[in-house]
């Protein structure tokens, strides 16, 4: 990073500052999007969710994580991390916060049993984390999406479900 900043669990901010810096990087729009509607009614993980104060300690970016599932065509629930919304404000954009906040959420996973992680997102910034559409062209998620921004990350996606249906975990 280009500047300095600092790494706080996300539930030591307020939640209306997220609410704001979320409504400012993606618009008061946002909660419309098909990635609302698979974590509907759920928490994001305390341990995998972060805040990113610049070097003023304002809020300058977040990143969320939460329990999702892949449920297969036999009604098995296959259990994800969903990662997003990442945001960084607009002005902050292009110091290295958004690549801070992928490496603390993926310095919290578990190394010993990490769940596969699947985002909707930009291709041309989320496959330098490992992220691709490659084994999720027949999963579907509850509203429309583009199919090259359904994106997994996992050590072996052969063992993902070729087909399913994305939404909360637990549900």
């Amino acid at each position: 990073m280009e500047d300095a900043a600092t790494l706080i669990p996300l539930d030591a901010v307020d939640p209306a500052l997220v609410e704001e810096l979320l409504d400012q990087a993606f618009g008061a729009d946002r909660k419309a999007r098909t990635a609302y509607k698979i974590r509907d009614g759920l928490e994001p993980l305390p341990a995998l969710s972060f805040a990113l104060l610049d070097e003023g300690e304002h809020l300058a970016g977040t990143i969320q994580a939460w329990p999702v599932a892949l449920t297969d065509p036999h009604a098995r629930p296959f259990p994800l991390v969903m990662v997003g919304p990442v945001a960084v404000l607009p002005q902050q954009q292009d110091k290295g916060f958004g690549h801070a906040l992928m490496a603390a959420l993926f310095g919290a996973l578990d190394d010993a049993a990490p769940l596969p992680q699947v985002l909707i997102g930009d291709p041309e910034y989320y496959t330098r984390f490992g992220f691709s559409a490659q084994h999720t062209g027949g999963w579907r998620c509850p509203g429309p999406w583009d199919t090259e921004r359904l994106m997994v990350r996992c050590a072996n996606p052969e063992v993902l479900p070729r087909e399913g249906m994305l939404g909360p975990w637990g549900r």
